[in-house]
């Protein structure tokens, strides 16, 4: 791995990107699904999703702008798309269905955006950028899973859409840790900042006291 990290500093990726307010969070498909192995699960969902509880205080704590995601497909498959050809299965995730509801211990509260999303990335074909950014928000939390798939999806576009995405790296799970690994290198060296979750909310709190 030190000869990768070597060849990508030389090559001038993985610079520092200064954490910013103001701050927004985005909980990515956290969902009963994904929180179950016999479905969408495995790997380490189930501890990020424990570790996004106490995240999810402190930015309700901090009255920052709150996202959810969920997929939801139409009852009659209407908009199936290209994504449920690769994973035909996502065709069950349906507005009333227990694995599309987001898990208990993260409900949305009043206030909070939920986004209903039909493809990996949670700002494609949403009104999610226009909501964040009509907040005000400068640098965007995320958590959620998976980390291969629609987290690195959605870091990719937040960053497109010029926001500063800070991954919390235990607050993010997917079904197999290799993909999770190789997936948060590569969005620290080209699209966000990852840390820790406790490492995060120190480096804020620093940030605010400035």
């Amino acid at each position: 791995m030190q000869d990768e990290v070597s060849t990508y500093q030389r090559q001038g990726f993985g610079a520092t990107m200064e954490i910013a307010a103001p701050f927004g969070l985005l909980i990515i498909d956290f969902v009963n699904g994904f929180a179950d192995p016999a479905v969408f699960g495995g790997g380490n969902i189930p501890q990020a999703i424990a570790n996004t509880g106490p995240l999810l205080a402190a930015a309700r704590e901090q009255r920052w702008p709150i996202a959810h995601t969920r997929i939801v497909f139409a009852d009659d498959d209407a908009d199936r798309n290209v994504f449920t050809q690769k994973v035909p299965g996502m065709l069950t995730l349906k507005e009333a269905s227990h694995n599309s509801a987001i898990v208990p211990e993260l409900t949305p509260r009043d206030g909070e955006l939920v986004v209903r999303k039909t493809v990996p990335s949670a700002f494609f074909g949403t009104s999610l950028a226009a909501w964040l950014a009509h907040r005000g928000v400068r640098t965007l939390l995320v958590a959620g899973c998976v980390t291969s798939g629609c987290v690195r999806a959605s870091v990719v576009d937040a960053m497109s859409h010029g926001f500063r995405p800070l991954v919390l790296s235990d607050c993010v799970g997917d079904r197999a840790l290799g993909p999770h690994q190789a997936n948060l290198f590569d969005m620290e060296q080209k699209y966000a900042t990852v840390m820790p979750r406790d490492e995060a909310l120190g480096a804020i709190a620093a940030a605010q006291d400035r």
